[in-house]
């Protein structure tokens, strides 16, 4: 697999670019919420959620390394951005999968 083949399978498929989006303005809502806001609340919670189940294994990986003064934000931004892109990766790949074999299948008026 090329870097072509990974760039147009986690980027360039409907699927991909909505969920992209979706964790990207989360984020931007997250972001703007912790800046302009005294209280942020939960917010970051949403990123987190739309980023699992890969994001998990970054939070345990961040405990077991930093397991007494907690995570540091840009491992946690970092990991929250690396588990988008594999998700991304992972639906581009279903999505291609799901085509093909749609692709593959008579015309139904038998042409």
């Amino acid at each position: 697999m090329n870097a072509r083949t990974l760039t147009r399978l986690t980027f360039a498929n409907p699927a991909s670019a909505i969920y992209l989006t979706l964790v990207a303005g989360s984020l931007a809502v997250a972001t703007a919420v912790t800046l302009f806001s005294a209280d942020p609340g939960f917010v970051w919670v949403w990123p987190a959620l739309f980023t699992l189940p890969f994001s998990t294994l970054v939070v345990m990986t961040g405990d077991a390394v930093w397991a007494a003064e907690g995570a540091p934000t840009w491992f946690l931004a970092g990991g929250l951005a690396v588990s988008a892109l594999v998700q991304a990766l992972a639906l581009g790949a279903l999505w291609q999968a799901v085509r093909g074999h749609r692709r593959g299948l008579p015309h139904p008026r038998g042409h």
